[in-house]
């Protein structure tokens, strides 16, 4: 009994912790211990001599992480800030055409986006970062006066269609969106942040198309519209509901026509 008392006193001074670190957690199961150490991000397992070390820390977010195929659905208008009577002296408009005549409808003139790629590169702690992508926008104005028609060479635009079903302009972009992101959840599979910056889109396809009597017929042209749209833009995530809007530096046309487009609407997107 007394060898037995002198062995465990004994014992106790040799695993006295003398650093002032606290003792690790120890866990015995049958004939294998489980050691987990303060502030270690791994588990240390002994059996029979053998260490086994078992990662329990969680996957880190990538620095540049990449997220395929945005889709976004909303809505196209334009704030016009047309001078009127001098478009009409300068021979674009027809004489009679006012600001009523180019009135969008609201809930027709759409606006679909599809993002071939977005990237988010870490500024900060994965807190602030930087986005960009690539894609293309697709811009369908529909107007009120369905009797516009836009004529080419040159351009001039007069209201000689009759009993139209449909009128509307279409302008589609190449676009690159550049942005500053605040992501206040970087740990989180759901994102809540928003981001704000501006993008720089191409004109590669614009026409006029109109619906007469179930037949389709479209005029192909710029317009007399600028090739470069130069836009502010931001997007608000909220977990799973996105928010996206743009609002261009200045008008879509290179004239006397004076519309100035923005876009609002939701991002179905995984970050």
């Amino acid at each position: 009994m007394l060898c037995m008392a002198l062995c465990t006193i004994l014992t106790g001074f040799a695993q006295k912790d003398t650093t002032g670190k606290r003792t690790p957690d120890t866990i015995k199961i049958g004939g294998m211990v489980i050691i987990r150490e303060e502030g270690a991000n791994y588990d240390t397992t002994i059996k029979k001599n053998k260490t086994f070390r078992i990662s329990s820390r969680g996957d880190q977010p990538s620095n540049i992480s990449t997220n395929w195929w945005i889709f976004d659905i909303g809505f196209s208008n334009y704030v016009d800030n047309t001078n009127y009577p001098e478009a009409i002296s300068s021979g674009l408009l027809a004489p009679g055409i006012n600001e009523e005549s180019f009135e969008a409808k609201a809930g027709k003139s759409r606006n679909i986006n599809i993002w071939v790629l977005m990237q988010r590169l870490n500024i900060i702690q994965h807190v602030v970062n930087l986005k960009y992508g690539i894609g293309v926008e697709l811009n369908n104005y529909h107007f009120e006066d369905k009797r516009l028609r836009f004529n080419t060479n040159p351009n001039h635009i007069d209201t000689s269609y009759t009993g139209l079903d449909k009128n509307k302009l279409a302008a589609d972009y190449i676009t690159v969106p550049i942005m500053i992101n605040f992501n206040f959840a970087p740990d989180k599979r759901k994102n809540f942040g928003f981001s704000f910056g501006v993008s720089a889109g191409y004109l590669y396809s614009a026409r006029q198309k109109i619906k007469y009597d179930g037949e389709v017929d479209k005029t192909k042209s710029d317009f007399g519209m600028l090739k470069w749209k130069l836009s502010y833009v931001g997007e608000i995530s909220l977990g799973p509901v996105k928010l996206y809007g743009s609002y261009a530096f200045k008008s879509m046309f290179d004239n006397e026509l004076d519309l100035t487009p923005y876009n609002v609407g939701l991002r179905f997107s995984a970050w």
